[in-house]
């Protein structure tokens, strides 16, 4: 049994305290936010968490195998594990912000005891755990990494609502800063996680003891940015289908009828924690990645050419009512971390448009607290679809009366249920 501290208890922090704790290890669980740790303290999932979490995490807190804190120091000093588990994200500038890591990383310093090994479970630019935290952790503990405590990079491969699944289905990747960190932190997760049978391919699940840090954090920023990339691409091949008058579902059909061969599929925004920041990540210290660049700068077009698409339907928006349907950066989750619905209502408002915003999974005065308008009932002329939520697929033109085009950028809604409403599909041949 190990005494384990994670620092972070978002969504992939919390995940993994309540992994390792269900595994029998005892837990406590950091944050600086006095909420989050409350919630976590009294055994209550975020909104966001799936059922599976939401039940562990009220065991594992019954049992007493699982704390919450908001003194990092503390724990780090009772740990012979520590998990740095908070995102990395991209700062106004667009380089990463280091604020929230080197603040934690600064914490554990303060608590490190010789012999532990500390593990960062955020995706970092290649070079940032030798580089930057190494000598951070160093400088505050007074003990030598790869010498007195051991260091590896591990960067999560989780998505938000189901975390623990995931955790268990995908490989987990780890380096270290020097051949015996490895190893300890390949002991460390082969100890703490469970993994699924993988009949199709037994022989790839389970720790995967990389070359080192830099080749671990390599991994996660390339794993983010292929699919930065394939998105890119089929949002680019749905731009000319439109020009051109070809149904682009039955081009990604045929395409990926072999087996080498997986289009995704063309969506109105690029949003969630990962696919549109890491690419960022790496693009900060290879300036030669033109193919990364060129990919998300396409990306990042998608809401500006979805204004172009409602303004060749209806014309001129100005003064026109755009009610989006979904806040959440995807189907099914309540989170709206770098959603596009943000660059979509900035985009819809500089054309004039009157623009509200609805989700299932948020209230109108959550809505307002995240800066959106929400929507009060106003007649709209258009719709779009944002999130492909489930409850989306059911809606018709009897629910929105007031709607003459309807803009579905996730392909969810039934055509049938959208007679008389002129529906639009990115990629559609309109």
């Amino acid at each position: 049994m190990r005494d384990i501290c994670v620092v972070g208890l978002g969504r992939i922090g919390l995940p993994l305290a309540v992994q390792f704790a269900a595994k029998g290890h005892l837990v406590t669980g950091t944050d600086t936010d006095p909420e989050t740790v409350a919630g976590a303290a009294a055994g209550r999932g975020p909104h966001a968490a799936d059922a599976e979490l939401d039940e562990l995490l009220a065991e594992a807190v019954a049992d007493g195998r699982l704390r919450a804190s908001t003194d990092t120091t503390a724990a780090a000093a009772g740990a012979d594990a520590v998990v740095l588990a908070l995102p990395l994200d991209i700062g106004p500038d667009g380089e990463p912000d280091f604020q929230a890591l080197d603040a934690a990383t600064d914490a554990v310093a303060a608590g490190l005891r010789p012999g532990a090994l500390v593990s960062y479970e955020s995706t970092l630019p290649v070079g940032t755990l030798r580089g930057r935290f190494a000598r951070r952790l160093e400088a505050g503990s007074g003990l030598v990494a790869g010498r007195d405590f051991w260091l590896v990079a591990s960067p999560e491969r989780t998505r938000t609502g189901r975390a623990l699944a995931d955790l268990r289905h995908h490989p987990k990747l780890v380096g270290g800063i020097d051949p015996d960190s490895t190893r300890q932190g390949a002991e460390f997760y082969r100890a703490v996680l469970d993994f699924d049978s993988r009949p199709d391919l037994p022989r790839i699940n389970g720790v995967w003891e990389l070359d080192g840090a830099e080749t671990a954090e390599l991994a996660g920023l390339a794993e983010s940015a292929y699919r930065d990339v394939n998105i890119a691409l089929v949002n680019q091949l749905a731009r000319f289908a439109d020009r051109v008058g070809v149904d682009l579902d039955q081009v990604i059909e045929a395409c990926n009828s072999r087996p080498h061969t997986r289009l995704h599929r063309p969506g109105i925004a690029v949003g969630g924690h990962r696919v549109p920041v890491h690419p960022r990540l790496y693009l900060w210290n290879d300036p030669h990645a033109t193919v990364v660049r060129a990919a998300r700068e396409a990306n990042e077009a998608l809401p500006g050419y979805a204004v172009g698409l409602l303004e060749g339907a209806l014309g001129p928006l100005t003064g026109v009512g755009v009610r989006i349907l979904g806040a959440s950066y995807r189907g099914g989750v309540r989170e709206t971390g770098n959603s596009g619905v943000f660059p979509l209502v900035t985009a819809l408002r500089a054309a004039g448009a009157e623009v509200s915003v609805s989700d299932p999974r948020y209230t109108p005065g959550e809505l307002a607290a995240l800066g959106l308008p929400p929507d009060e009932g106003k007649p709209a002329a258009a719709l779009v679809v944002q999130a492909d939520h489930p409850e989306y697929r059911d809606l018709g033109a009897a629910d929105h009366p007031d709607v003459r085009v309807l803009l579905d950028g996730r392909r969810i809604t039934d055509p049938a249920r959208w007679e008389g409403v002129r529906r639009i599909v990115l990629g559609g041949g309109a």
